[in-house]
């Protein structure tokens, strides 16, 4: 059988925001970003993937690549809208569906592997980290995530070995377009988007996570520094915090960058189970600012795993090598 075609995403704007400036994040350029695309695709040529479909981003991060590269493979230009804002990775990975991707290489941070799932829920993800601040994407050599997607494409593994369903967050606002995070939903005493970026812990009123992670950095450490709850477990964390909290965490909330935080409340909550709450408030998605909720306006939160998977890398190198796959 030929192989599946590799799908390819490049966030030009991904490890460039204020964190850089208000935190100590570390600032990730272009130029670096299609070095990694480079390795990555020579990982998926060499152990057989030849198909590609990228999208033509604004500063031609995966396009560059794969003309520097100069292999043998078939590349597919899927044209992008070049807004420089999150709509090109939303309406790019609608555009990816159809061409029958079997994995999607995607390279930025939280932020950008949501606005994927916004546009294709269901797809299978290999999130690669673009900076200091990310859950969602993994930290692993390029080379070897590409190889990874290659024996998938090739038929060395069956995607039911491993590629594994991740939790989600579905928000749902009152007479608006509904909403998803991967990692953490916030609410915040913000009256305005502004910067997006969650850098002012004594706004936060309510948190919902996905992951709780004490060995991450952002909203997923408050609770992982409380309660630690891992992708494997079949729930969610919610924290309501505010003055008169039993519990003082002190938490890096961006790279560098500690908040105390009182926390009045802290429990798990079960697949499907509705966390409900009015506004007025600003909810923030994976660490960013995004939806103004209007005074009276209801909010419903639920976690699930309905939303999109991602491939094991360490478990396809595995099975690879166990196949003799790599063997000449």
């Amino acid at each position: 059988m030929a192989p599946r075609t590799i799908g390819i995403v490049a966030n030009p704007a991904s490890g460039k925001d204020v964190r850089r400036l208000v935190a100590r994040a570390s600032v990730f350029d272009n130029r670096e970003k299609c070095a990694i695309i480079r390795r990555a695709l020579s990982g998926a040529i060499n152990a057989g993937g030849t198909r590609f479909a990228y999208l033509d981003d604004t500063h031609n991060i995966a396009g560059g690549a794969l003309e520097e590269l100069e292999a043998d493979c078939d590349a597919v230009k899927v044209p992008c809208l070049k807004t420089a804002s999150v709509l090109d990775t939303i309406q790019g990975a609608r555009d990816l569906q159809y061409e029958d991707c079997i994995a999607t290489l995607i390279l930025g941070g939280d932020g950008t592997s949501r606005a994927f799932a916004k546009g294709w829920r269901e797809a299978t993800l290999l999130p690669l980290s673009t900076g200091t601040n990310n859950v969602f994407p993994r930290f692993a050599e390029a080379t070897v995530a590409g190889a990874a997607l290659g024996v998938l494409a090739a038929g060395g593994v069956k995607p039911d070995e491993v590629v594994v369903p991740v939790k989600i967050i579905d928000v749902d606002i009152e007479d608006e377009e509904p909403d998803i995070a991967l990692i953490d939903a916030v609410v915040t005493t913000d009256q305005f988007i502004g910067s997006k970026a969650l850098l002012d812990g004594t706004a936060i009123e309510r948190i919902l996570l996905t992951r709780a992670e004490p060995l991450a950095v952002g909203m997923t450490s408050v609770g992982g520094l409380l309660r630690p709850l891992e992708e494997a477990e079949d729930a969610g964390l919610y924290l309501t915090l505010g003055s008169g909290g039993r519990h003082r965490i002190h938490a890096p909330i961006a790279p560098g960058l500690y908040e105390t935080l009182r926390i009045r409340k802290t429990r798990l909550v079960e697949f499907d189970e509705a966390v409900e709450f009015e506004g007025p408030c600003v909810l923030a998605f994976d660490g960013e600012r995004e939806r103004v909720v209007q005074s009276g306006q209801r909010v419903s939160m639920r976690v699930s795993r309905s939303g999109p998977s991602v491939l094991d890398i360490q478990k396809t190198m595995q099975l690879a090598a166990d196949r003799k796959w790599f063997k000449k």
